[in-house]
């Protein structure tokens, strides 16, 4: 009973919510609150020192210096270019025919003393026919079409114990009253990067890349929440 007693105001808090939003754009995540925050305002890993005299300097200032994001805090630009397409076709046939019959026609004399007891018409010789058939045709097609392109700022959030790098980025663009969100995070290989310090999403290991939204077009697209949650309760 207690459990029926908080769906009324699980539903009445997830109303008032909605209704704080009411003629007012919605609000960006505090970007001081994620992991990127914190990657980038903690202490930073001592570089190597370059031998002196040396053409070749570390410091990513200099002119040779290496500008690819390698170290926690560090920020690479993410190049999410989706194009997928996929066409699957199946059909199947299948048909099966049997025929069986068997008779005593002659068995020491048995069958035909027995016949003469059968209504009219009967007989061992035919005792027992059997027919069968069956057939079975089914066809199924899938076809998905997806297109993505994006570009987005990560920071590296972690350097694993392998030297791969645990990466996360996240951008919030408002346009009038709805919000986009895109995030991305996955683990890439310091070599990946290129030297424009970008890698493209097919070179992330564990990519999960997500994009979507929230505000009045988003409130339109979906269901109301009785409605959502009739469709879960009704077994019809």
């Amino acid at each position: 009973m207690r459990g029926k007693a908080l769906i009324p105001i699980l539903l009445a808090t997830m109303a008032c919510t909605r209704l704080e939003n009411v003629g007012r754009a919605p609000a960006f995540n505090p970007a001081e609150t994620g992991e990127e925050f914190r990657a980038m305002a903690g202490a930073a890993l001592p570089m190597g020192e370059s031998a002196e005299g040396s053409l070749w300097s570390r410091d990513r200032g200099s002119l040779l210096g290496d500008r690819r994001a390698m170290q926690r805090g560090d920020i690479l630009t993410v190049v999410i270019e989706i194009d997928d397409k996929a066409e699957i076709s199946n059909s199947t046939a299948r048909s099966r025919t049997g025929s069986d019959s068997m008779g005593i026609p002659s068995l020491f004399g048995l069958p035909e003393a027995v016949d003469k007891a059968l209504p009219e018409g009967a007989s061992l010789a035919s005792a027992v026919a059997t027919n069968s058939q069956s057939n079975y045709q089914g066809d199924g097609s899938v076809a998905r079409k997806e297109k993505l392109t994006l570009r987005i700022a990560a920071t590296v959030v972690e350097t694993m114990p392998n030297g791969v790098l645990r990466i996360q980025g996240s951008q919030e663009v408002r346009v009038n009253f709805e919000l986009r969100d895109l995030v991305v995070s996955g683990f890439v290989r310091p070599e990946d990067i290129s030297r424009q310090n970008s890698i493209t999403y097919d070179k992330i290991a564990g990519a999960r890349i997500s994009y979507g939204g929230r505000g009045q077009i988003t409130d339109v697209q979906q269901p109301r929440i009785g409605q959502q949650i009739a469709d879960i309760v009704l077994p019809f």
